[in-house]
């Protein structure tokens, strides 16, 4: 999920009850809920380095303890902050409670992102396997708005009181925080719902009168209806993106189905696949398309000089997209005319090579 839904979801589980134990567990709670986003920190090795660590040690079973002890200094340089500075807490510090309270909230952390399509790695080192729930969009508009109502409706209304002579709570907000964190566990569970649904209406129909070898459903990007999916289905010998609706049990109503064909494995395109990138994105992929291209140098000469190899996911395609405007997770491979590699990064290149490769 995006950084605001896991502050406002560690902010909500303060307000929720865990608060009144312990002074500072409104602190611990924000800073764990998004602490394993701190691979963020491999942008600066490039977008090949951040994608290859992003979600990785921080958001593993083993690296949870890690997440909330360094949480956990961070609140206690804050504490010792306001100590000098004369402040003080509403309530004495427990920091065992307040490691267990960071820990909790690392373990969320990534089950939140778990229901997302993107995956997590929860067993690396030891298993470095991807898995993900694909039920949740990465930015959910229902989910945000219930976590922004819950906390910011209390306080309002708060406001209206104090007006009126009514004695103010110590911690005020709770019954908000419990109706926020019920509406993150009904949307899971409908949504859980549907996707079942889903992916049984894909598997019941034909594609192009060709069976379904493998059929996946994804929450489409901010989403706002329930029973809307993404539907990706891989035949012997095409891919194919559709609308599904798990309410009416519709696929591809409208007949707008995006169809791939599975592009021909060439040497340029094993070459590409054992560069780093290739390596890092394949292992992540879930459809992954690879297309090599020729890059032809400049016009009147038609000289080769090298490949361009793109690499993208289709379970991240919009159907709402302009045409030919590619998911949005994608990277490319640039090899020189002997197949060695020159340049990959992340993204879509700059120059777009536009003469296909068949060797």
């Amino acid at each position: 999920m995006e950084p605001l839904t896991h502050f406002l979801t560690g902010a909500c589980l303060s307000r929720a009850g865990l608060n009144r134990k312990t002074g500072l567990a409104t602190l611990t709670l924000v800073l764990a809920a998004e602490a394993p986003d701190v691979d963020i920190a491999a942008l600066a090795g490039g977008s090949l380095s951040y994608f290859q660590h992003h979600r990785g040690f921080t958001h593993t079973l083993l690296g949870a303890p890690f997440v909330a002890a360094f949480t956990l200094a961070i609140v206690y340089g804050v504490y010792r902050f306001m100590r000098a500075r004369g402040g003080g807490t509403k309530l004495p510090v427990n920091w065992k409670l307040l490691y267990v309270y960071a820990l909790g909230a690392a373990l969320l952390h990534i089950l939140q992102d778990f229901t997302n399509s993107y995956g997590v790695r929860p067993f690396a080192p030891f298993q470095p396997k991807w898995y993900s729930w694909d039920i949740v969009s990465l930015i959910d508009p229902i989910m945000l708005a219930a976590l922004f109502l819950g906390l910011v409706t209390p306080s309002l209304l708060g406001l209206v009181t104090s007006e009126v002579g009514v004695k103010k709570q110590q911690f005020p907000g709770r019954g908000g925080a419990w109706f926020a964190l019920s509406c993150l566990v009904l949307v899971i569970v409908v949504r859980d719902i549907g996707h079942r649904r889903a992916l049984s209406a894909m598997q019941s129909v034909l594609y192009r009168n060709q069976e379904a070898a493998r059929v996946s459903a994804f929450a489409p990007r901010m989403n706002v209806n329930p029973f809307a999916w993404t539907g990706v289905v891989e035949t012997q010998t095409f891919f194919g993106v559709m609308s599904v609706d798990s309410f009416s049990g519709e696929v591809d109503a409208q007949n707008k189905m995006l169809v791939r064909y599975k592009p021909e494995e060439t040497p340029v395109t094993l070459a590409a696949k054992k560069s780093q990138l290739g390596r890092v994105f394949l292992d992540w992929a879930q459809y992954p398309i690879v297309d090599a291209q020729r890059i032809m140098g400049p016009a009147g000469y038609q000289v080769l000089t090298g490949y361009q190899v793109q690499f993208v996911d289709l379970r991240f395609t919009s159907l709402d997209s302009p045409r030919g405007a590619g998911p949005p997770l994608a990277g490319y491979v640039t090899l020189d005319p002997k197949l060695n590699v020159e340049d990959m990064s992340m993204g879509r290149p700059i120059v777009q090579a536009n003469v296909p490769a068949v060797r």
